[in-house]
């Protein structure tokens, strides 16, 4: 739901192809360490990586001028409906601003389509959207982190109500606070909705900075495969393909099973990241549906265990996930349990459904 009424076509959701997975349902909550340390649950410890002090948390790449910044991560929902929208344009896409974002969630929704999280503490970004509404899956994400300001247009009610009572979250929706968005004219309502990171800065005044949520190595460990790409088929008009560009040492994103590079409008650069975290996920439908007709909305259960994949540097591990409870950080090790670690750089977390499993062809790795 945006500002005005939400129209999504009801496109089936063809899953992924991986293990299917038994993945514990609910974690608790506790407080969270600071800059490195240790984190601890009734069921277990999470010990994070510490850092230099000229690291950025997120990434750990030098910090712009030498010095992180002391203020919470930015959370921003990013519509990534593929369209045609009512103007005949292409819906939410292109997006601005993810090529500066420290982390991007890709999470399913109704209706077969994928919405992002874009996670900003680092960088700056002048220009960041499409913005659309909350979701269940926003809040348990964002308990991960220690602190964040969690930017959004809206949602249901039931929604909007939760995201309020979370302590761990600086709850910027467009409703509450209109002066940090404005409304574009080369789109479309709900797809016209932008921000910034100053502008949302500038809501609350916090200076807690996250912890690592990723352990960082210099090499994937032993036992990782070259990969030239992976393609990701969520669904009709969804399909996604990252492939590996040596010469950039990144992954770069294409729709369309490769035929359409993703630029993102603030820099004109395709959008690609560093590392990828293919995290296969249980999930059920909520009670409330996110738009008239609809179903309930997808809760991506994100506590557990479960099974996916890591790829860096043009390589790629299978990997087991662990996230005891909502407020630790996910750990990867191998299937036989040895840790893995990301390259230094920008994350992406695809979320794939478990029910796609059995889906052939709808994973795919090429060497």
């Amino acid at each position: 739901m945006g500002r005005k009424q939400l129209l999504i076509a009801g496109a089936a959701v063809i899953v992924i192809a991986g293990v299917v997975v038994g993945i514990v349902a609910t974690g608790g909550s506790k407080p969270a360490a600071g800059r490195g340390g240790t984190t601890s649950s009734s069921s277990s410890t999470v010990t994070t990586q510490a850092l230099p002090s000229d690291r950025c948390p997120l990434t750990d790449l030098p910090a712009p001028g030498g010095t992180p910044p002391s203020r919470p991560p930015i959370a921003v929902k990013i519509g990534n409906e593929p369209g045609p929208d009512a103007g005949g344009l292409g819906a939410a896409r292109p997006q601005s601003g993810l090529n500066e974002a420290d982390v991007v969630y890709d999470t399913p929704a109704e209706g077969g389509i994928m919405r992002y999280v874009a996670i900003f503490q680092c960088n700056d970004a002048s220009l960041i959207g499409p913005v659309r509404s909350v979701r269940w899956v926003d809040w348990h994400i964002l308990a991960e982190f220690r602190v964040s300001i969690l930017a959004h247009v809206g949602g249901i009610e039931q929604d909007r109500a939760i995201v309020a009572t979370k302590k761990y979250i600086l709850n910027g929706d467009d409703f509450s606070y209109p002066q940090a968005y404005e409304q574009i004219s080369s789109r479309v309502s709900p797809d016209s909705t932008y921000t910034s990171t100053s502008a949302l800065y500038k809501l609350f005044h916090n200076e807690t900075p996250p912890s690592p949520i990723f352990k960082y190595t210099a090499k994937p460990p032993a036992g990782a495969k070259p990969v030239a790409s992976v393609g990701i088929n969520f669904s009709y008009g969804t399909d996604v393909l990252w492939k590996w560009d040596p010469t950039t040492s990144s992954w770069l994103h294409f729709y369309g099973s490769g035929s359409t590079p993703d630029i993102d409008t603030l820099d004109n650069k395709q959008v690609s990241t560093t590392n990828i975290v293919i995290q296969v996920v249980h999930y059920t439908f909520g009670p409330y549906a996110e738009s008239p007709g609809g179903s309930g909305d997808v809760q991506s259960i994100t506590t557990g265990t479960g099974t996916g994949y890591v790829l860096r540097d043009g390589e790629m591990i299978p990997v087991i996930w662990h996230r005891p409870t909502l407020r630790d950080a996910t750990t990867y090790t191998t299937t036989s349990g040895t840790p893995v670690g990301l390259a230094p750089g920008r994350t992406w977390v695809e979320m794939l459904l478990d029910t796609t499993a059995k889906v052939k062809g709808a994973l795919t790795f090429t060497p």
